[in-house]
């Protein structure tokens, strides 16, 4: 049976806006986007937060065919840069590379003007890097479980240096005094830079810090890695055990960075960029400039970013608290 003229017509038309419709379905998901997005780092350039930001930023930029840019905004140890997100357009035009030390902020000052789990969206997290205990290289213990039991003989006789009261790198050390049950004395530096350089000078015998700050050192035989602040081994040191592995499970303190927008940011923005943040942490090139420096390409969604950093808020505020650490 032949079709007429009129269902002939019908069927061209039909197939003509079908064919509409998938042209211009991407372009609607990307009309749910700024034309030009702004990525806050809330530190210095030249950091390690800086260096994510703008591997992020290029990256995204890519996938997107539009504007992402990093404008640095430091101060207040992060603060500064956090609240300018957090009072921003929640229209997905202004965006906050966050990382871990956000979540400690509540815990270690007096006057706050965000709460990290209610002001933002958590939209993915990116990346990680690893925390180690780093020693001198003549120093005598070699394990975390030589080194404990040193410490269980000699209390409050051994030190190791943090870039500050209150950084992740102390609440490292405090995690492994109370997991360990032993009390290695905390000494505050006002970076790890300068705690590195008072370990090779044989100041101190160990240091909390990442990987970035010790590797010409590691390499050179003038330190050693004594255990891993990590759930898995760092593929850079695979012959570096965790503390679990040691005797001493639950030291664990990541370096997290993450992309967040202001709260209320439309669950569509948050999907979109989600899903291309996703791409942007499989890219082969992103993971190993990534690797080169330390850091490691490692996504979480929204909604278990968002878990991250509520747990990670709960676990180091019972930490500090319990340390007798009152906000400044």
């Amino acid at each position: 049976m032949r079709a007429g003229p009129s269902a002939i017509a019908r069927a061209i038309a039909g197939t003509a806006l079908l064919a509409l419709a998938l042209l211009t379905k991407p372009a609607a998901a990307q009309d749910d986007l700024p034309r030009r997005i702004v990525l806050v780092v809330p530190f210095g350039p030249g950091s390690g937060v800086d260096f994510v930001g703008r591997m992020v930023a290029e990256k995204l930029s890519e996938r997107l065919g539009e504007s992402v840019v990093v404008e640095n905004r430091p101060g207040a140890g992060g603060m500064t840069g956090e609240d300018w997100v957090a009072r921003s357009d929640p229209d997905g035009s202004t965006l906050l590379l966050m990382e871990a030390s956000v979540v400690l902020q509540k815990w270690l000052h007096k006057s706050v003007p965000f709460d990290v789990n209610t002001d933002f969206a958590p939209i993915s997290r990116v990346a990680t890097s690893t925390l180690f205990l780093c020693a001198q290289a003549s120093f005598p213990p070699n394990t975390i479980h030589e080194l404990v039991a040193l410490a269980k003989t000699e209390p409050g006789k051994l030190s190791a240096g943090t870039p500050g009261v209150g950084s992740p790198h102390h609440l490292a050390l405090l995690l492994f005094d109370s997991l360990a049950k032993i009390n290695i004395v905390n000494v505050p530096y006002r970076s790890a830079a300068a705690s590195v350089n008072d370990l090779l000078a044989g100041q101190i015998p160990m240091v909390w810090t990442g990987l970035t700050a010790v590797m010409p050192h590691l390499q050179a035989g003038t330190v050693k890695l004594l255990g891993s602040a990590s759930e898995q081994r760092l593929s850079l040191v695979p012959n570096v055990p965790t503390f679990a592995e040691e005797g001493v499970p639950g030291v664990v303190v990541n370096n997290w960075f993450g992309v967040a927008g202001p709260a209320k940011t439309p669950p569509g923005v948050v999907a979109h960029l989600g899903k291309e943040l996703a791409l942007v942490a499989a890219d082969p090139d992103f993971r190993k400039r990534m690797l080169d420096l330390a850091f490691e390409a490692n996504y979480l969604d929204a909604s278990r970013f968002g878990g991250e950093i509520g747990d990670d808020s709960e676990r180091f505020g019972k930490l500090i608290r319990d340390a007798g650490i009152t906000p400044q």
